[in-house]
């Protein structure tokens, strides 16, 4: 529901824009869905090139390894032909806002939805104010989002990537197995 809020409540994503999204995590690979349904253009970034393989499968137009490239950002811009990204699904916090800042266009969209790359640090705001980019911060969404979300979801076929499940009693495991960064998408808890 973080990423549909993102995209089509907040963003008003259509086809033809340029979504970024950051890693693989449940939000992100969501997102990558909902943006392809929305017939737009996907720009993916991850340090891992096996995850990126799987990212390219889903139907992500552009791939980024973060960890070969320090300034992703300049170089999703640079995939735009220097326009800049319409909207960016920020996972990474203070971390990685400069760079997507530096990706997004005049009048950018860049969702605030994680921290996962630190809660303080220097961003970069002149650049922020200069290019109009909009940075809204948010969390899940309301029952009408959600009702939408699950009419888009039905229409399109968009089916969850769930990387594993793990069972209540098991929640310490699940937690790790987040903090480790080796899932792609979705972590289950059975109850």
């Amino acid at each position: 529901l973080t990423a549909w809020r993102a995209l089509a409540v907040n963003g008003q994503v259509k086809s033809g824009d340029t979504v970024l999204v950051q890693g693989t995590g449940g939000v992100s690979i969501f997102a990558l869905q909902f943006a392809k349904a929305a017939g737009a253009t996907v720009i993916a970034t991850s340090s891992s090139d096996e995850k990126l393989d799987r990212l390219r499968e889903m139907g992500a137009d552009h791939l980024i390894n973060y960890r070969q490239d320090e300034k992703w950002g300049e170089t999703a811009r640079k995939l735009t032909g220097g326009r800049g990204v319409d909207h960016v699904v920020e996972i990474g916090g203070s971390g990685t806002m400069p760079q997507s800042i530096a990706a997004a266009r005049i009048g950018g969209h860049i969702a605030l939805i994680g921290v996962l790359a630190g809660i303080g640090g220097n961003v970069p705001t002149v650049f922020v104010m200069q290019q109009n980019q909009r940075i809204v911060g948010l969390t899940v969404g309301a029952r009408r989002h959600q009702q939408d979300m699950i009419r888009a979801i039905e229409a399109n076929g968009i089916r969850p990537v769930i990387d594993r499940h793990f069972p209540l009693e098991q929640i310490a495991d699940a937690f790790r197995h987040q903090e480790s960064g080796k899932h792609f998408g979705k972590i289950c808890l059975d109850i």
